[in-house]
């Protein structure tokens, strides 16, 4: 094999034709993807200053105790605004309802998980799989619940001595679910490169979201 001037060597890799690159396809919109950012970087403040705050070797380090508390009480207030904020976006609230919705291919998939069959026609899924969505559920009743009994802590005066102390424990201890679900969550997303390109660059590849999602139609979106 000869080259021309010019042109490449006879040894130079060769280039795909744009028809057989994976299509890519979008799975979120720039709004959805900020909030998520946002409230997982509130989250993550959230359990650092906990952190902070319960463990005494962490404690020690970093000192200043007074700007640790009011740290770690303001983000948590703030972990709903972001979804609040994005509840503008006509595709978040389309997702939510996907979220919020269970249908017979979710216990099927549930089955399968339960099974621990891995096939992935064992597991069919739209947008969000059963996994998926059941997390959904669980983290914003978390948040919710932290929050109130946040505030019963912060707020001393508005509530009997009895009901702050209930308030502690159930705070302190949802606290620790919180942190084992997160490392969770965060271990499964490093477990999957592509999903982790449609949070941060709102696109996949076709043939992910076919196999993973088989029943999820990107152009209903």
């Amino acid at each position: 094999m000869t080259s021309t001037p010019g042109s490449a060597g006879p040894t130079a890799a060769p280039t795909h034709p744009p028809s057989e690159r994976p299509a890519i396809v979008r799975r979120f919109s720039r709004a959805e993807r900020w909030v998520h950012r946002t409230t997982a970087a509130l989250m993550l403040l959230c359990a650092a200053t906990a952190a902070c705050l319960y463990v005494p070797q962490l404690a020690e380090l970093v000192g200043r105790r007074h700007l640790v508390v009011t740290v770690h009480e303001w983000s948590g207030i703030l972990v709903p605004v972001p979804l609040l904020l994005g509840l503008a976006s006509k595709a978040l609230r389309k997702d939510l309802g996907r979220l919020n919705r269970f249908g017979p291919h979710d216990r099927t998939w549930l089955r399968a998980v339960r099974r621990r069959d891995a096939r992935p026609e064992a597991r069919p899924a739209a947008k969000f799989n059963a996994g998926q969505k059941i997390y959904a559920a669980w983290i914003a009743g978390a948040v919710l619940i932290m929050a109130g009994t946040g505030l019963m802590m912060w707020f001393t005066h508005l509530t009997p001595l009895v009901w702050r102390t209930s308030a502690t424990f159930v705070h302190d201890w949802l606290a620790l679910a919180i942190g084992f679900v997160l490392i969770g969550h965060i271990g499964m997303a490093f477990a999957d490169p592509e999903a982790r390109r449609g949070m941060r660059t709102g696109s996949v590849e076709h043939p992910w979201a076919r196999r993973e999602h088989p029943l999820w139609d990107p152009d209903d979106d």
